[in-house]
């Protein structure tokens, strides 16, 4: 079994513009694998990624009873490496630009790791049904074990599925080479097996399930299924899918709805691969200068948003062109190559500064195909920026051409009155969508260019937004701030400053760290019938507070904006970033939406951090609401840099624009090593041998928690659409959310429950009373929660959502003896009677080991065989999605 030698391998899961994969008669088509562009070149890669996805098509095909296999992937080379030839593959000169039973929207992990190639294809189909299918580990790293009763008899289990699983529970002890193995014993504290042991399985087993538990398990070729499936283990799969098996919730996915098993025994077709490198980006503007332009100074507003766009956001190296339509299009000019910034300076000026005629949104995208292939054979991977704020019927003429072209479309809606139809072109393209509001203070366009960075997979390239920020200042009056310029940002550092109504800039004051200042005079205003005022500093921005005073001049209030844009400070380390998004692009009332943004460096979560989300309607005032990353309410799992919520305060129908805002301070902020999904298996037992692998690394204290430093970061989440939200208002619809974190325990004579609160409607706000239910059967309280025992409630009062309950209470007409199991649940019922889902399941287990036969026996002598490493490669599973869009896998021989 050959060792695959990367030193960092990257598996990673993530939306990637430009692919959707499509699932046609059970084979999955238009699945990217991207090879990171900062991978050592190695010629082996390729022949060895093809390898691994022809066998995972072959594992997968079984898996589901005949059902999925991989049909077509794509390949993606980065620009910089030297493409190999394998035989059997088809080589393509194209551009290209870098909760249960749903698709979900996913984020990035690393491991450093030696895997042998069997185990990748296994790995890459446990990952596949997390991000496919939404269904969670049958593991949990963090509660390996649990008492279980069976015939009578209370036993410790090692949380896995199926329990038909067989193996021994083992300490392993290593002093430089040489290391023992011991049985585990039971800890003093609580009752469960000791800090350090492990269970290691038996190679050969006779149980063949589960992928999501142990896929390196040579039995293990199925799903658990219901008949299969280990209710009882306390794993993220029982949690968040309500105690049923993955079987059942693949079962329930749209992919199951619409296919039929296959009758053969392998499946119909091997996989096809095609090899595409990557090109320098290549994109074009397509801006409307239709009549309702030149309302609400939409026209100034294109202007100095897309300037930002051209001068601070579009990578060095891109190709960029300029289309204007209104009842016809018009070339502006064709691609340049931005080579230098007066390349950039002259792109500004084809920028449109008037507007008049209808809106013919069709011409302006075969324009802007034209201008691409003046330079360019075809249109995968290019990209087009659409703008308008009109309506136009005639759409739909053009919607094959889109979707048939492989040009990707990001698409801006200004106005109330943009198209409603506008996004599909974004969503049959894989791309991004924005809306603006005519609202000045919310910087909604200027955000919305500023988002459209490249997917290229090089962060370094990419522009960070570190402040967007804007308020209607009085006259003589001053809009004062502090942007935090960080270690790991600082070159091509801006500051731009806009004004809506003077013709003359407004008085401003920039001083940096060291207190050094800046004033008007150094701002560079290139036309002052833009009003934008801008400054590039020199080579490295200073790292630390940056203060501004920015006064308003004029004889009215003025709106006054503060941008600040920069890129990494160094290749070597990673800058911090925020990616905003939403679980749906359209959403039926009442449904809530949730809002995450992931804040990282690189793949560490970035813990501690203030995440504030801006939501803005077409019509109202903008929503606030606080991001959590507690492991409650919407947030699934705690201390993983994903901070989420909850939105209900829907404002009508139409589109909501989404801003994230993190704020993060020095002693507050840390990083942490992102905790692995996938199991790391410590050995095995073979013919009565127990045979372990090298010790899993532990990360040392810096790498778990590490200061980060203050920082300051913007981003725009896109857009969505609300629909069938009744007008004139609405009643309470909006239940308290699910509890998934509740926890019970024995202490002495009675149990205590703790839990997060919920709020009045989902995780905001106040619920009114708890129900809560003890049985002594899980399924019991799970299928018929309405029959069980109720717990006296009267003197529990809910606490405001998110803060920790704890309940006590001595358990009536219960005897309680050694073995002894019960299980709680509970539901928060609001004021207006809506009542949540039943939470999770928690266990209070008595359970007294026995004691121990021979406390000082010898351990077993047992040396390390030098077998597979099987550390894993992380996937962060973060909620739900629409689309599932790219499945990309990095690693070298």
């Amino acid at each position: 079994m050959r060792v695959f030698k990367s030193l960092v391998l990257l598996f990673l899961l993530l939306v990637v513009r430009g692919s959707m994969v499509q699932l046609k008669n059970g084979g999955y088509e238009d699945i990217v694998i991207a090879i990171n562009p900062e991978l050592p070149e190695d010629h082996n890669i390729i022949r060895n990624i093809q390898a691994m996805v022809k066998e995972a098509s072959t594992y997968l095909f079984n898996a589901t009873k005949q059902r999925f296999f991989f049909k077509a992937v794509k390949i993606i080379i980065p620009l910089m490496q030297v493409k190999p030839v394998p035989e059997d593959s088809r080589i393509d000169q194209t551009l290209m630009s870098g909760s249960c039973s749903e698709d979900v929207k996913v984020f990035t992990g690393t491991s450093e790791s030696h895997i042998c190639p069997t185990t990748l294809l296994l790995i890459f189909v446990h990952e596949w049904a997390h991000l496919r299918w939404g269904v969670f580990d049958e593991y949990n790293n963090d509660a390996p074990f649990y008492v279980s009763v069976n015939s009578g008899k209370a036993s410790v289990e090692a949380t896995r599925c199926s329990a038909s699983v067989t193996g021994k529970y083992i300490v392993q002890s290593c002093t430089g080479n040489s290391c023992t193995t011991r049985e585990c014993k039971s800890d003093e504290q609580t009752k469960l097996y000791e800090a350090g042991c492990k269970f290691v399985p038996e190679k050969t087993q006779n149980a063949p399930a589960s992928i999501m538990y142990m896929q390196s398990l040579p039995s293990v070729v199925e799903f658990c299924d219901q008949s299969t499936h280990n209710e009882k283990a306390t794993n993220l799969q029982n949690k968040m899918c309500s105690y049923h098996s993955t079987w059942e919730v693949i079962m329930n996915s749209m992919d199951f709805s619409n296919t039929s098993p296959i009758n053969s025994a392998s499946p119909p077709f091997e996989t096809a691969f095609s090899l595409l490198q990557t090109k320098d980006r290549v994109v074009c503007l397509v801006l409307d200068v239709s009549g309702s332009m030149d309302g609400n100074n939409r026209i100034k507003r294109l202007k100095q948003a897309a300037e930002i766009f051209l001068l601070q956001i579009i990578e060095t190296g891109s190709w960029v062109g300029i289309v204007t339509f209104h009842s016809t299009a018009q070339i502006e000019t064709y691609l340049q190559q931005i080579i230098n910034e007066n390349v950039r300076r002259d792109l500004t000026k084809y920028l449109p500064i008037s507007a008049g005629g209808g809106t013919n949104i069709c011409a302006g995208v075969h324009k802007g195909f034209e201008v691409i292939k003046q330079k360019y054979s075809n249109l995968y991977g290019s990209e087009i920026v659409l703008l308008t704020d009109g309506e136009d019927g005639g759409m739909s003429s053009c919607l094959t051409e889109v979707k048939n072209s492989g040009s990707i479309i990001h698409t801006i809606a200004l106005g109330p009155n943009a198209s409603p139809e506008l996004e599909q072109f974004s969503n049959m393209t894989g791309g991004l969508r924005f809306y603006a509001t005519d609202t000045v203070d919310s910087n909604g366009l200027i955000d919305a260019f500023s988002g459209i960075s490249s997917g290229s997979g090089n962060i370094s390239e990419q522009s960070i937004q570190l402040e967007s920020t804007a308020q209607s200042v009085a006259v003589k009056q001053w809009m004062n701030g502090t942007v935090t310029v960080d270690s790991t940002v600082g070159n091509d550092t801006f500051f731009v400053v806009t004004w809506d109504r003077s013709t003359s800039p407004p008085d401003i004051l920039l001083r940096d760290p060291k207190g050094k200042e800046y004033r008007t005079s150094n701002f560079t205003a290139s036309n002052l019938n833009l009003q934008t005022a801008r400054l590039n500093i020199a080579g490295t921005a200073e790292v630390g507070d940056w203060y501004y005073w920015i006064q308003n001049k004029h004889t009215d209030s003025q709106v006054i904006s503060m941008i600040v844009t920069s890129r990494a400070a160094s290749l070597a380390v990673p800058p911090v970033t925020v990616k905003a998004l939403m679980n749906k692009d359209t959403n039926n009332f009442p449904n809530p939406m949730v809002i995450y943004a992931e804040v990282s460096q690189g793949f560490l979560p970035v813990l501690g951090a203030t995440v504030m989300a801006t939501v803005e309607p077409q019509t109202g005032s903008a929503v606030e609401l606080k991001l959590l990353d507690d492991g409650s309410g919407a947030d699934i799992t705690k201390n993983d840099g994903v901070y989420s919520k909850y939105f209900t305060s829907f404002r009508g129908n139409g589109r909501y624009n989404l801003k994230v805002r993190v704020q993060g301070k020095d002693k507050t902020v840390r990083l942490r090593r992102r905790q692995s999904r996938a199991l790391y298996v410590p050995g095995y037992i073979e013919n009565g041998e127990i045979k372990m692998n090298a010790p899993r690394p532990e990360p040392s204290d810096d790498e778990i928690q590490a200061k980060l430093g203050s920082f300051n970061r913007v981003a725009s989440g896109g857009s969505f659409v609300m629909e069938n939200v009744p007008s004139g208002g609405t009643t309470d619809v909006f239940p308290p959310c699910k509890i998934i974190d509740l926890e019970a325990q024995y202490e002495e004579d009675k149990i205590h429950l703790s839990w997060t609160a919920p709020g009045n409607d989902f995780d905001v706000g106040q619920a009114d009373r708890y129900i809560i239910k003890m049985s002594e059967s899980l399924l019991d309280l799970r299928n018929t929660f309405e029959d069980a025992t109720s717990v006296n409630t009267s003197s529990l009062v809910p606490k405001p959502a998110g803060t920790k309950e704890s309940f006590q209470f001595k358990p009536e007409n219960v005897t309680i003896e050694n073995g002894t199991i019960i299980y709680f649940a509970i539901r928060a019922i609001d004021n207006a009677s809506l009542t949540s889902e039943v939470s999770n399941i928690a266990q209070a287990a008595l359970f007294i080991p026995p004691k121990e036969s021979s406390p000082d026996s010898t351990p077993n002598d047992d040396v390390i065989n030098e077998g597979i490493n099987i550390l894993t490669i992380v996937s962060v599973i973060c909620h739900f999605h629409t689309y599932f869009h790219i499945l990309s896998v990095m690693f070298s021989e």
